[in-house]
């Protein structure tokens, strides 16, 4: 199955939390969309890995995406070799997206840099002929390298390359955020632990996604946006494209 857009998270939330405006938008201009986590998410302080799958499969439905896969790697322990490299190519080269979105570049949580780097760099492996992968019926994958990479902002509020008006979005992005019920605040959610606190966990926390999409819409005129960053220069055909 060939998406348009592949949106890869090193945690289950980590998609929902900082780009799902903008892949909503795109779903409701016809593009397709899968979703990739390279971890269940094993060591947050809240919930657990079974119930964070759950939660992940939930919020795919509910976003609309065409499917949702998860990797099984090492929760804060992932390493960058050859093995998981290939796991991620395998994805690429199944799906054959157009465009990839990754994890921040630099942030609060270690994972999110390291994360950043092992994408970006399958995604140039992917291009490679002499790096063989094959599907589950054993049949060889074609190479594939996306057309770009762009990197969702995360935690750490980074000066974006460009932003994303997802105003007609945001209600929905903050549904797909609560649908990982184990990890934000949901009054009524039975996996709601108070005791076990974290900084995404507070009764504030949504207010604070929704101060940071005015933030990063201010300046282009939006309500709300979500922000990027690139490590290639993006080009564009016309300056018209950048109004």
């Amino acid at each position: 199955m060939k998406v348009d857009i592949l949106a890869i998270g090193v945690h289950p939330d980590d998609i929902e939390l900082s780009c799902s405006g903008t892949l909503l938008r795109h779903i409701a201009q016809g593009q397709s969309v899968g979703l990739l986590d390279l971890t269940q998410g094993e060591l947050g302080t809240r919930g657990s890995a079974a119930i964070r799958l759950e939660e992940a499969a939930a919020a795919a439905s509910l976003m609309g995406a065409a499917f949702r896969k998860n990797l099984g790697m090492d929760d804060g322990f992932f390493a960058y070799n050859r093995e998981n490299i290939i796991k991620i190519v395998e994805v690429i080269r199944e799906h054959q997206p157009e465009i990839i979105l990754a994890n921040a570049l630099s942030d609060r949580h270690p994972d999110h840099g390291r994360a950043a780097k092992l994408i970006a760099d399958a995604c140039f492996y992917s291009g490679l002929v002499r790096i063989p992968t094959a599907g589950e019926d054993g049949a060889p994958h074609d190479r594939w390298r996306p057309r770009a990479i762009y990197h969702y902002i995360q935690d750490r509020n980074l000066k974006p390359d460009f932003v994303v008006d997802i105003t007609p979005f945001i209600e929905k992005k903050i549904e797909l955020v609560q649908a990982f019920r184990s990890q934000v605040f949901v009054p009524d959610a039975e996996e709601y632990e108070a005791e076990m606190s974290s900084p995404i966990s507070g009764k504030d926390f949504i207010d604070f996604l929704l101060a940071k999409g005015r933030a990063y819409g201010r300046d282009a005129g939006f309500e709300f946006a979500e922000g990027f960053n690139v490590a290639r220069t993006p080009g564009v055909n016309d300056l018209f494209s950048l109004i």
